[in-house]
């Protein structure tokens, strides 16, 4: 299992852009901050990749966690605590 971060200073345009990147460098879970994104949501960004989102402001902050479809049927919490800060938890066999 392969993890990163990466720093993408906003979502807006470049959801495919990374979920390529993503398949490109065999990366299963990447956490992205400054996604500049309002809402508490769930997304999915194609090629088999899907975005948990947390932003309180449209114009700064805002975290995310992008994870391999295979990913998603075993996440069992997600804790939005703030627009820095986020956790997702995975069980994992």
């Amino acid at each position: 299992m392969r993890v990163g971060t990466l720093n993408v200073g906003t979502m807006t345009g470049k959801a495919r852009e990374l979920a390529d990147m993503m398949q490109r460098r065999k990366v299963d879970i990447l956490c992205v901050q400054e996604t500049r994104w309002k809402g508490s949501k769930a997304r999915s960004l194609g090629a088999g990749f899907k975005l948990f989102y947390h932003g309180v402001d449209g114009k700064r902050n805002g975290v995310g966690v992008i994870l391999k479809e295979e990913f998603v049927r075993n996440v069992v919490e997600v804790k939005r605590v703030s627009d820095r800060v986020m956790s997702l938890k995975l069980e994992i066999e």
